[in-house]
């Protein structure tokens, strides 16, 4: 099956790349509720994160929190929120936003207008505090 996101990983579409491992790969939302709002995927398609192999899913999650400790860094927030929604792209993949406060996170909100510099800034941002 191939996707949206994985056609960002093959590199057919442009991304803001945070980092990737051999199994997973991070970029920023393009449509971002917060600057900082990184997309966590596995490298492989699947549709439901639920459906993921354990292994997979394990992998992925400690991917996740290594993202998320290098948002917190460049983006000083007292969490970073996670969010599984998963029905626009049939890909699996974790939102991971800097948080303020609860609506934070609250995909019915306005998303922000940021322009590729800004993106180029925050993605550098954030690989740059990955440990």
């Amino acid at each position: 099956m191939e996707t949206l996101f994985s056609k960002i990983v093959k590199g057919d579409i442009p991304c803001y790349k945070i980092a990737e491992n051999e199994s997973c790969f991070a970029f920023l939302d393009i449509a971002p509720l917060a600057k900082g709002h990184v997309l966590v995927i596995p490298k492989q398609p699947v549709d439901y994160i639920f459906d993921m192999e354990d292994n997979d899913f394990s992998e992925l999650m400690l991917f996740a929190k290594k993202i998320a400790a290098a948002i917190k860094k460049a983006f000083p927030c007292p969490k970073v929120g996670m969010a599984v929604i998963g029905l626009d792209v049939p890909h699996a993949h974790v939102h991971l936003v800097p948080l303020q406060q609860v609506k934070d996170l609250d995909f019915s909100r306005e998303r922000l207008q940021l322009s590729p510099a800004d993106f180029a800034e925050i993605a550098k941002s954030i690989a740059q505090n990955l440990v």
